[in-house]
């Protein structure tokens, strides 16, 4: 069967997407590998969604109700309980392989194809963990699912292992189920997770939370113990002579998530080593033309409102891409993450693109009760913007227009921190 456009992933970032892209003059598929839409919402019982987007605070499940109910009415396919496999390109045209119980292996091909296909949790495996390898050791997200919607409580006595909010939000919940959360260890000397998070769900609950810690040492036979924790010097090596001891049954880890990009073996695009997703301009497009890319397959955002913005731009950027049916020039310039910043995104900016400003999102790699973000072309000085309370867990975003920039030269952005 042949789609003018084939979109990965079901979740916020799919659905928003989904919604934008909508033409009636346009075959569109939806493709989602769980057996309804949703994604990580479903999960997401607390409230705290949907204040940007929708100006009201909802749960994960009815931020996600919103989203679907958007799309009901839509003359598009949807396919539930479907994998996707690979994606190839061949002469302008995309074959999009996937699988489900009822079908089989079968291939759709489309014109342009939008990457939302979400992110996935490091293990234990991916950060190496010293000592024993009892059950008990889990990433925070699997414990959500199974408390959340397996009606699960997966220990009695917790420690968490990492400060991203996941791990924040499930040390409340694994605390208002009964269970005793003695700490939180993180590796960083700031937290990870959202301010509103810190506060609400550790501090109200007197958990207490150690930075520049990482796990020393787990014990246990078939079932964890018990495990050590040590201070950590400014290269990440523990400190001798710092331990801390806690007899708990299960480990949750909060330890960071990585794009789900897997399925895309063989096509070659270019990625980034920090973010783990794809590079794109800014409307959202890949190396690759035609292969869109949003939401937290492209970098993992700390709100899903954001996700839904970004997705709706990318399916814009799809449709106008496929009704134009035709290929422009590119004149593409680096955007690139200078000092105190971990990543910017877009990191390319095509000026053939008819565009009369871009919109920055960044993070910064350390904290600042005050500060200025610059950007810059070579030695010229474009824009500056003064900053608040910036915190790396946080994103913040900067908007540059066109007639601003003047040169092919890269553009960089820094933060400096001010007194």
């Amino acid at each position: 069967m042949n789609y003018d456009l084939i979109i990965i992933g079901g979740g916020a970032a799919g659905v928003a997407a989904l919604k934008s892209a909508y033409d009636p003059n346009l075959k569109i598929l939806l493709v989602e590998r769980e057996n309804r839409l949703g994604g990580i919402l479903k999960q997401c019982i607390h409230n705290g969604f949907g204040v940007h987007h929708y100006k009201e605070e909802l749960t994960g499940p009815e931020y996600a109700v919103r989203g679907i109910d958007a799309i009901k009415t839509l003359d598009v396919d949807i396919l539930t309980d479907t994998t996707v496999i690979d994606v190839e390109k061949t002469n302008g045209t995309f074959t999009v392989r996937m699988s489900n119980t009822t079908d089989g292996d079968h291939l759709r091909t489309s014109k342009a194809v939008i990457l939302s296909s979400g992110c996935y949790e490091r293990t234990r495996g991916a950060i190496q963990l010293p000592g024993d390898r009892p059950s008990g050791i889990m990433p925070a997200g699997s414990a959500q699912r199974y408390l959340n919607m397996e009606g699960y409580l997966v220990g009695k006595k917790i420690f968490i292992l990492g400060s991203g909010d996941i791990g924040l939000i499930m040390a409340r919940r694994m605390t208002l189920e009964g269970a005793k959360v003695l700490g939180v260890a993180e590796i960083m000397p700031y937290s990870n997770g959202l301010t509103r998070n810190i506060v609400q769900c550790l501090h109200d609950f007197d958990i207490p939370l150690y930075l520049s810690h990482t796990i020393s040492d787990i014990r246990g036979k078939s079932r964890l113990e018990g495990i050590t924790i040590s201070e950590v010097d400014e290269t990440f090596q523990t400190i001798e002579g710092t331990e801390k001891h806690f007899d708990v049954d299960t480990l949750l880890l909060s330890v960071g998530l990585i794009p789900d990009i897997n399925m895309f073996e063989s096509l070659s695009f270019e990625t980034s080593r920090k973010t783990n997703g794809a590079i794109v301009d800014q409307t959202y497009q890949t190396s690759v033309e035609g292969l869109f890319a949003c939401g937290n397959a492209l970098h993992v955002h700390d709100l899903v409102d954001f996700v839904t913005e970004e997705s709706e731009k990318a399916g814009k950027s799809a449709k106008a891409f496929i009704m134009e049916n035709h290929k422009k020039n590119k004149k593409l310039i680096d955007i690139e993450a200078s000092d105190n910043i971990g990543y910017v995104l877009p990191q390319k900016l095509d000026m053939d693109q008819p565009f009369d400003e871009v919109e920055l999102s960044f993070r910064a790699t350390m904290k600042g009760d005050k500060g200025v973000f610059v950007i810059h072309q070579g030695d010229q000085e474009i824009l500056t913007k003064k900053a608040r309370f910036v915190m790396p867990a946080e994103m913040e975003k900067i908007s540059l227009k066109k007639d601003l920039i003047d040169t092919t030269e890269p553009i960089t952005i820094r933060f400096e921190v001010t007194q």
